[in-house]
């Protein structure tokens, strides 16, 4: 890169775009001038060009001393290896210009596998490093193999990639040392790679490890009728034998959710078979063993497919229960929540957390009404502790939502009750990753409800807070410390009266507002996609017809349609165009095939949109979020902003701004939010939270008023705004 280059007077009106600007240091052969080129042009490639739109492909981070360490690697040590390779008089030329293509395709890997994420700029320094000891060992005529074996796959494979043409003697053996260390870095692809490559030596240990790590991919894998299929069921492994009599059978998913237990002899086919048909002592049985699970995990012993427990009685406590009591929300109490008497409240309290996403204020007050009445006097607290303590500040965090948290600690001795909320902010750094911050998330949304309403125990909160950070201070826990450090400080936020700048104090992008500028394209657009489903029950259609209202007739808008679905754009003011599919019911999901056909057409024409509405039920919404595309700035989801939809959005896009509800959205709030949103826009304005926020309860009254008090505004997200902090975003 800018090579300093020393030329013959002969060549230099040939060569003047390698030579000009430079000091000269070395002379470059004519015949081998293309190949230092081509490694400058890669190298190039990496970093911000200066009058340039293109961003480079080495992600920068906020450790200079790190970019420092991978600039000089990719850049320095690369021009003197350059300058080594050219230099060298016992090279002969065809190894010299074999040297510098292994560079050029070293500098362009590394280019295009730090811009995909593929792995970190973190392995460059080692990857240069290794290609300069493997050539060494080339030169020798030795193999590359001992270096291959020492170093992290993908250091190992680009060395491999590197000394292919013409191939290095170590090469064959690096390719064996690399399935699998690949397949260790990837356990998740081990069943792909084995199904295609039946002969491979490690094939037999591989399909055990498999089916204790992810019992539900060898389960998939045997359910078929290749040659893979049929020797999983001839298996000699236990786990795998148990995995194969499962897929083997028509019950094979209800029995799944019990691997564990069966393969350690605690229930039998027979004892699930008994209760398989029944919702209610099926699901009895699910939250049996569940708490069983719970116990063994406090003793370090993790059961097998303890998620596939949990999805399995999520999906029955949604499906038999959750949708029933909310389908009769017009009814009697005795009649709508008549399916919930035989349940017990260990029972009650899993369809809670479980049901979050889904679950109707008015349901959820039913439910915890009857938990209460069950318990029959009993302190509250021992119904955590008989439950072990499974996702209890989940059960709080709702509490606190729907109003209920005090009558939960009023149960309680008061004693218990300060002890309760202790734990509740206790150890908030354990088991926390970038992938995994449920339990903070849940006490970062507790406080948001809390602070509203009982300011005495948001106090408490903050000072428990304080003080878990002092501890992990003095224990030198850097997670605790940036844990807990996030917690108060978003405690301190929620109070107006500090007038704390919590984006600054976090170092994250705003979260008052949307400047317009990040919300248009370059065209000067902004550009909105909305998802609608078409549903039996017809709410689907009829929330579609409800949107188009907003623009139907109207002065301000152009309405243009397909038969799949519609485009809106502003007459007046910024241009804010706007994408909904329609809401299509049928035999082969046609408003899924809507959708992609929306998309198709979006990607045609370059449009990418920077606000997304999912407006649907919330089944719906995991289709919605496959859909969004790392440019979206907004996101509006209705009733689905539990953890595991709000970490998507943020996987996606990391400074999405997010509007959620802990209610089923409703047109009488969802409109006016959005033709507020619309107005702004349409102004050319940055769209801001708390005016637009304090404007719109202006205009709601009664029940529309409670309903939208549910809706979640993105700057009182304090769970989104943690898993962004935790996370660290840079603004775009």
């Amino acid at each position: 890169m800018n090579k300093l280059l020393s030329i013959p007077f002969f060549l230099y009106f040939g060569l003047t775009a390698v030579a000009q600007n430079a000091v000269p240091r070395y002379t470059i052969d004519r015949g081998r001038v293309i190949f230092h080129e081509n490694i400058d042009k890669e190298q190039k490639k990496l970093y911000q060009q200066p009058g340039s739109y293109f961003k480079g492909y080495i992600p920068l981070s906020k450790d200079e001393a790190f970019n420092s360490q991978v600039h000089y690697s990719i850049i320095d040590q690369v021009d003197e290896m350059q300058m080594d390779i050219e230099i060298d008089t016992l090279l002969k030329d065809n190894e010299k210009k074999k040297y510098l293509k292994g560079l050029e395709i070293l500098v362009k890997q590394i280019g295009t596998g730090t811009r995909s994420r593929t792995y970190s700029a973190a392995l460059v320094p080692a990857m240069v490093h290794n290609f300069a000891a493997a050539m060494a060992l080339d030169r020798q005529n030795k193999g590359i193999d001992p270096i291959v074996a020492d170093q992290p796959y993908w250091v190992g494979k680009n060395l491999v990639d590197c000394f292919s043409y013409p191939e290095n003697r170590g090469v064959p053996a690096s390719k064996q040392i690399l399935i699998l260390k690949y397949l260790e870095l990837y356990p998740e692809k081990t069943m792909v790679y084995l199904r295609s490559n039946s002969s491979y030596a490690k094939r037999d240990s591989l399909i055990g490890a498999e089916a204790r790590r992810d019992p539900r991919k060898v389960y998939d894998f045997a359910q078929g009728n290749d040659a893979m299929a049929r020797y999983i069921r001839i298996h000699p492994d236990p786990v795998v034998k148990v995995i194969a009599e499962m897929a083997t059978s028509r019950s094979g998913q209800l029995y799944f959710p019990f691997i564990d237990e069966i393969y350690r002899g605690k229930l039998t086919f027979d004892d699930i078979d008994k209760v398989k048909d029944n919702d209610l002592e099926y699901y009895r049985l699910m939250v049996k063993v569940r708490m069983q699970h719970t116990a063994r995990m406090i003793q370090k012993d993790t059961p097998m497919e303890r998620k596939a427990l949990v999805e399995r009685m999520e999906n029955k406590a949604r499906q038999y229960y959750i949708s029933q009591i909310n389908g009769l929300h017009n009814a009697a109490d005795p009649i709508r929540f008549k399916v919930l008497e035989p349940l017990q409240p260990n029972e009650l309290y899993y369809l809670c957390v479980l049901g979050e996403d889904e679950i109707y204020t008015s349901s959820y007050r039913g439910v915890f009404k009857r938990i209460i009445q069950k318990l029959k006097g009993t302190p509250t607290d021992s119904l955590f502790m008989t439950m072990n303590f499974d996702y209890f500040r989940k059960f709080i965090k709702m509490a606190a939502a729907y109003n209920e948290l005090d009558t939960l600690l009023k149960l309680m001795p008061d004693s218990n009750a300060t002890v309760l909320m202790k734990s509740f902010m206790f150890g908030l750094e354990r088991n926390t990753n970038l992938r995994n911050v449920e339990d903070a998330v849940d006490v970062a949304d507790a406080y948001s409800s809390i602070f509203e309403k009982n300011k005495l125990l948001a106090a408490n909160m903050l000072e428990e807070a304080r003080q878990n950070y002092n501890r992990c201070q003095q224990n030198g826990d850097a997670n605790g410390q940036k844990v807990y450090f996030i917690e108060k400080s978003l405690f301190e936020s929620a109070d107006s009266t500090n007038k704390m700048d919590v984006s600054k104090v976090l170092g994250i992008p705003p979260v008052f507002d949307v400047p317009f500028d990040r919300l248009i394209d370059t065209a000067g657009r902004v550009v909105q996609q909305v998802f609608f489903y078409g549903d039996e029950d017809k709410d689907g259609q009829t929330s579609y017809a409800n949107f188009m209202t907003l623009f139907r007739n109207k002065a301000d808008w152009t309405i243009a349609e397909n038969a799949d679905y519609v485009t809106i754009k502003s007459n007046k003011g910024k241009p804010v165009w706007i994408f909904a599919n329609k809401p299509l019911y049928g035999e082969n999901d046609p408003d899924a095939k809507a959708q992609q056909k929306l998309r198709a057409y979006l990607d045609e024409k370059g449009l990418e949109p920077t606000i997304y509405i999912h407006r649907g039920h919330s089944y719906h919404v995991k289709s919605s979020l496959e859909q969004i595309t790392p440019t979206a700035r907004i996101v509006i989801l209705g009733s689905c902003g539990g953890y595991n939809n709000l970490n998507e959005v943020l996987s996606i896009s990391p400074d999405a701004h997010i509007i959620s509800s802990k209610q089923i959205g409703t047109r009488t709030v969802n409109e006016p939010i959005l033709n507020a949103i619309n107005a702004d826009l349409r102004n050319g304005k940055s769209v801001e939270w708390i005016p637009m926020w304090t404007e719109l309860s202006k205009q709601f009254t009664g029940e529309a008023k409670e309903r939208f008090d549910d809706y979640i505004p993105p700057y009182k997200n304090l769970g989104a705004i943690f898993i962004k902090a935790y996370r660290g975003v840079d603004e775009p």
